[in-house]
């Protein structure tokens, strides 16, 4: 008899946890079986990145509005609520500050012991990650076309109009330019006084966020379908195409490789713009999250579907995990090589998942979305 949709979706699941369990016993090139460390029942999915404080405390913000604080062994430190959703990955400041963005159309700042400590409104959802100037100014955009500068304290220092919603996350270079891009198909360098240094226009809107690649150039992807390189200048250094339309921003190899989530493929790209290899993640695989780059030099993806997947340098399989679940979220890695996910959990609503893999973040110009632990945007951030 066959099987109906559900019984066949239950038994590619259950093939699925059983490849896992193999895939985590025979992993090799150095890491440790990747084993759940801890769940946390958080009641709610997320789809944002967590971020990691100076001492191991993991934030994130999830679909019922709230922003929690997770101790390194799993519990609960405190949960702070906004207004509404929070897709924004919070960002935490060298004095211990959270910043997010809301869907209510607000961006806080919470104390690390979770008490409010201001909030700015805009016109509209929040959903770009805020980025953090060393002066203590906080960059972020709105889907109100507009983006702002706020200072340290909450008050606005300037807001620069465009003719697009704005969901991509800033990126500051090491020379203080912040870059974006906006629904109305422009990436744009700012000064930090909010003058526009130069504009690039691409064929479609720009949900992705910047790579800086140090002091050399910068990558993100457009709806258009391709992946651009530019010059610090403004100039294109070289564009490809992918045909990939997700949110997934690049991040950036030891060897200057470039690796991108392309709609159901993890793609490596050369520092001069070539395709290396592309892998076929298969259809419940859409990889809308930005991968994560290991000091082992394996590439971490995580699928819509669900699936955690190390590939090696060389395009590799490495290993893999079922996560029964999961949003758009690029993980986190914490110091001594935990990896945190949010994971609605074999026997939980909705969970958040602390993974042992005993394998830090890598030492490269942006390893992660983000492009730190600390999920600040700033190319000041991340060490040579």
């Amino acid at each position: 008899m066959a099987l109906n949709k559900d019984a066949m979706q239950r038994t590619l699941r259950l093939i699925e946890a059983l490849s896992c369990l193999m895939l985590s016993l025979t992993a090799a090139s150095g890491l440790d079986m990747l084993t759940n460390d801890w769940t946390l029942d958080v009641r709610s999915a997320s789809d944002s990145a967590p971020a990691i404080g100076a001492e191991g405390t993991i934030y994130f913000g999830t679909w019922k509005g709230n922003l929690w604080a997770v101790n390194p062994d799993g519990s609960r430190k405190w949960v702070f609520p906004a207004g509404n959703e929070i897709k924004s990955a919070p960002a935490v400041g060298t004095n211990g500050t959270i910043y997010s963005g809301s869907r209510d159309g607000d961006c806080y700042a919470v104390d690390a012991d979770g008490a409010l400590r201001w909030k700015f409104h805009t016109g509209a959802w929040v959903d770009s990650s805020p980025a953090l100037a060393h002066d203590g100014t906080v960059y972020f955009g709105s889907w109100d076309k507009n983006f702002y500068a706020l200072s340290a304290d909450g008050k606005q220092l300037w807001k620069f109009p465009t003719s697009g919603e704005i969901v991509s996350s800033p990126a500051i270079g090491l020379d203080g330019t912040i870059y974006f891009g906006s629904h109305d198909r422009k990436f744009y360098a700012l000064a930090p006084n909010g003058n526009k240094k130069w504009e690039f226009t691409t064929g479609g809107p720009i949900i992705s966020s910047p790579a800086m690649n140090r002091d050399q150039c910068l990558y993100f992807t457009s709806v258009d379908g391709c992946l651009y390189a530019l010059n610090l200048d403004g100039t294109l250094r070289w564009r490809l195409r992918t045909g990939g339309m997700t949110e997934s921003s690049p991040v950036i190899g030891a060897d200057g490789t470039v690796y991108v989530g392309v709609l159901r493929h993890p793609w490596a790209i050369s520092a001069d713009g070539k395709k290396k290899w592309g892998r076929e993640g298969g259809e419940d695989y859409a990889l809308e999250t930005s991968p994560v780059v290991l000091a082992s030099g394996s590439i971490c993806f995580v699928s819509r579907y669900g699936m955690l997947i190390y590939v090696k340098p060389d395009g590799t399989m490495e290993l893999k995990c079922y996560l029964y679940g999961y949003g758009y979220g690029s993980p986190a890695v914490g110091p001594t090589g935990a990896i945190y996910v949010p994971d609605r959990g074999k026997d939980l609503g909705c969970g958040f998942t602390a993974l042992r893999a005993g394998v830090s973040l890598a030492h490269t110009p942006w390893p992660r979305f983000r492009g730190n632990a600390q999920n600040t945007g700033n190319a000041q951030d991340i060490a040579p």
